[in-house]
């Protein structure tokens, strides 16, 4: 169900009450929690236990320019070839993990980065003849490329059609040109015009904008020129990222000045307008930081309370059933997590002995899994039945279970942004901006390392 937008509460004073650093829970235990040492054989036996049907998730790490902003796994080139050594790497890979799942259907296949674009056309048919030559693709499967419209001809809009693709996500970030110098991303704003027009025209069946607030200049009046194009270009989705200031984790981002970023307040107003202005042009607001129309795949999935959450973010497609290829991509199948080496060299050295590259790993226990499960309620769907969910996970004496964190959510309450009864937890309309905070209430490893997490607003 939607939020009353006019419950939202923008007070600067929950800011610095609830403003803490915290994960966004794409997984838990995060990423954080992954340690070397793994036992590589949990990835068969996890495989085989899951369902019929998986998500498949590329990383392709290239790109052409730097991106001050950005904190993915990437690699600045202007020499092409490396994609193509990287597509050698992918395709030993693909035979790797081919025999573990020839039992499976890919129902959902998603190219991330780095730039999925970087690669020519060429390069996306060998990739996508690999992908079909190794795996079992359903016809209609979702099949989904980030864009940067910076590095996608016509042509290659047209191409990616013709391979399959059939969503595509443009990164937009902002269109003020002073942001776009500030993050070294400057793109027309007739370019993303164009080219949203025309993946309308090739039959996308969706189309995703991001943004970003938070970043470098940003300003109220100037980010709702571009929340109002971005209304106006009419995409089925929009993605609202807070930008994650970690100059220490993130060398590129040490060009960009402490002193030109938003206050936490200017921040939150950044959200404030997005948020209202998205809601009131009809879109559903379905958590953090997404946006649907109200016929889109991810708000019919939250209306029949089914929206999940892994890795990409909101999903359709399951959380705990995702395999990933390529440099630092993480899968979480059957309970367990795995992550392949963050560092070309040691991926191609793996794959060329013959090995999945894998390089940390986590299997979660009991305790890990319905913490796991509670949370993604949470955050998808902003309240859980109490009664239901002790049944399930058969756990008899629920807020005895979670007496720590029922103290941890006594302010909350006092607030108003979230409710606990015996029987229900139901986060309000007002506490919706606060629910990664509420959901950390949950986290018994947020202690350890809480430091390198960023500000939840």
């Amino acid at each position: 169900m939607a939020p009353d937008t006019h419950k939202l509460q923008w007070d600067p004073e929950l800011i610095a009450k609830y403003n803490i650093n915290g994960p966004r829970y794409t997984s838990y235990p995060t990423a954080l929690a992954l340690t070397t040492g793994f036992d590589h054989s949990l990835i068969p036996a996890a495989i085989s236990q899951s369902s019929d049907t998986l998500s498949l998730y590329l990383h392709i790490p290239f790109c052409h320019k730097l991106c001050y902003y950005c904190g993915c796994n990437k690699v600045v080139t202007r020499h092409q070839h490396k994609a193509d050594i990287y597509l050698d790497a992918l395709a030993q890979e693909m035979a790797l993990y081919a025999p573990l799942l020839d039992s499976k259907r890919i129902n959902q296949l998603h190219l991330g980065g780095g730039t999925p674009t970087f690669l020519t056309e060429v390069q996306l048919s060998r990739l996508m003849a690999l992908l079909h030559k190794y795996f079992s693709i359903n016809p209609d499967a979702e099949i989904s490329i980030e864009i940067d419209p910076r590095s996608c001809s016509d042509d290659k809009l047209r191409h990616l059609r013709s391979l399959g693709f059939n969503r595509v996500s443009f990164g937009v970030q902002d269109l003020d040109e002073k942001v776009q110098i500030a993050i070294n991303r400057v793109q027309d704003t007739e370019l993303i015009r164009h080219q949203v027009a025309l993946s309308r025209e090739l039959g996308y069946r969706s189309i995703n904008l991001d943004l970003i607030y938070g970043l470098p200049y940003q300003q109220a009046a100037s980010f709702a020129e571009t929340v109002a194009e971005i209304i106006r270009l009419n995409p089925d989705r929009i993605s609202l990222f807070s930008y994650a200031h970690l100059p220490e984790r993130f060398a590129a981002q040490r060009k960009i000045s402490d002193s030109s970023l938003p206050d936490a307040p200017l921040k939150l107003e950044l959200m404030q307008l997005a948020i209202n202005r998205f809601v009131g042009a009809g879109y559903q607001f379905i958590g953090m930081d997404h946006f649907a129309k109200a016929d889109d795949a991810l708000a019919k999935a939250q209306q029949a309370g089914k929206l999940q959450r892994n890795f990409q973010g909101y999903t359709t497609a399951g959380q705990d059933a995702l395999i990933a290829l390529g440099v630092s991509a993480i899968s979480q199948v059957s309970g367990v997590l795995w992550q392949n080496s963050k560092d070309l060299p040691d991926y191609y050295r793996a794959i060329h002995a013959g090995q999945l590259p894998v390089e940390r790993g986590f299997s979660l226990n009991t305790d890990d899994k319905l913490r796991a499960a509670l949370i993604s309620q949470l955050i998808c769907h902003f309240e859980l039945d109490v009664e239901a969910f002790s049944r399930q996970w058969r756990l008899a004496g629920f807020w005895q279970y979670f007496a720590e964190a029922l103290k941890r959510l006594q302010p909350f309450m006092e607030d108003g942004l979230v409710e606990v009864y015996a029987e229900r937890i139901k986060v309000t309309d007002a506490g919706r901006l606060w629910v990664r905070s509420i959901c950390a209430c949950f986290d018994a490893y947020l202690s350890q390392g809480r430091q390198r997490y960023s500000k939840v607003v």
